[in-house]
């Protein structure tokens, strides 16, 4: 078994190196002590990468946490989720941030990373994934599932097309041509949009669900990571991809239908598709995993299915008591009503209800050192 140490100086990466890096980009972020007095007793220095989508609101846990634990700091690399989940069951990080759970076979590589309880999913950020296009004068658009998954798969190719102009009455629609731009890394954001769209969409969207965009589906632009979809998009006059809302910035936005309505994305619209999440079952996962089945096909009103659950990935076991008290604070700062707040300031995501709260909370307690 692989198990983690770490001592009270910075720990090192054996991944892509960090780069310090400004709130909200897809670089590193590392939290400076701050110089206010603690009792925090508190030391070290925690490695994390994986989902860029959490970019913002972990830069706001990172500055948290930095104020409350003086001598202890937060080394986050934003480089996608798959590249999170990689690190983590590779030993080179002691967390990661991944907008998907472990597949089956990722679990059973993190029995031997993590110890024999394997790896622990704990919800830390919530938030709905816009449908973003840029298009001059157009600030908002309706659009149901079929007609999203024949634009992304280039099937739907103009914005004056009658399957978008038939749900827009009295929006003028220009002949532009729709440039699809899609993640060019492995994407938890790419696997909660296709997971969507195959669930929602089976016949039109064939394709099956995956962190990957679909090889077939060539002659795409793409880009690499949150940011570099949102830059493209906004450059390219008729562009449209998906990404977190809160790194849309001033992009038109689709009103996705559900049911007989239109639902605009808002934080309270992804929370109401959460409540009818499910578990995740499978061999291998820890009793208090909490990774989530999402209803993206459900028809309740006002909920906005296109929603991703970001999760922190831990270790079960770490080989020190240390490394389990930087965890377990950082964790269970993160989960707080005070660090849910802190991130939904910063990101405009929907905060974890008390009991998902709770939840986490236990599971994070659960975590333990290597005796």
């Amino acid at each position: 078994m692989k198990v983690f140490r770490i001592g009270r100086t910075a720990a090192v990466l054996s991944v892509a190196a960090l780069a310090l890096a400004a709130c909200g980009s897809d670089n590193a972020t590392n939290a400076a002590a701050d110089t206010e007095s603690s009792d925090s007793a508190l030391t070290g220095t925690l490695s994390g990468a994986g989902a860029s989508s959490q970019a913002s609101a972990m830069d706001a846990w990172i500055a948290g946490f930095a104020k409350a634990n003086p001598n202890a700091s937060i080394q986050y690399s934003p480089d996608g989720s798959g590249a999170g989940r990689e690190a983590l069951l590779a030993g080179g990080v002691q967390f990661a941030g991944s907008d998907a759970y472990l597949k089956d076979e990722e679990v059973e590589a993190s029995l031997g990373t993590c110890g024999p309880d394997g790896a622990l999913h704990v919800p830390a950020y919530i938030s709905p994934i816009a449908i973003a296009f840029n298009l001059d004068g157009v600030d908002e658009l309706n659009l149901d599932a079929d007609t999203i998954a024949g634009i992304f798969r280039g099937e739907i190719s103009t914005w004056n097309d009658p399957a978008i102009a038939s749900q827009n009455e009295g929006t003028e629609l220009p002949a532009t041509a729709i440039t699809v731009v899609h993640r060019s890394d492995e994407s938890g954001t790419t696997e909660n949009f296709t997971e969507y769209l195959a669930a929602a969409a089976p016949d039109v969207w064939t394709t099956e669900a995956s962190g990957e965009w679909p090889a077939e589906l060539d002659g795409q632009e793409n880009a690499q990571g949150t940011s570099g979809v949102v830059s493209a998009a906004s450059s390219t006059d008729g562009a449209i991809t998906y990404a977190d809302a809160s790194a849309v910035g001033s992009m038109g936005t689709v009103a996705v239908k559900v049911g007989d309505e239109y639902v605009a994305y808002t934080a309270d619209a992804a929370a109401k598709a959460v409540e009818a999440s499910t578990p995740v079952k499978g061999e291998g996962r820890p009793e208090l995993d909490m990774a989530m089945e999402l209803a993206r096909d459900t028809t309740e009103s006002g909920a906005y299915p296109v929603v991703l659950v970001s999760y922190h990935l831990y270790c079960t076991t770490y080989d020190s008591q240390e490394t389990v008290d930087l965890i377990k604070a950082f964790g269970s700062y993160v989960v707080s009503e005070e660090g849910q707040a802190a991130a939904s300031e910063a990101a405009g995501n929907a905060p974890m209800s008390a009991a998902l709260q709770e939840q986490a909370a236990k599971a994070i307690e659960s975590i333990k050192a290597a005796s």
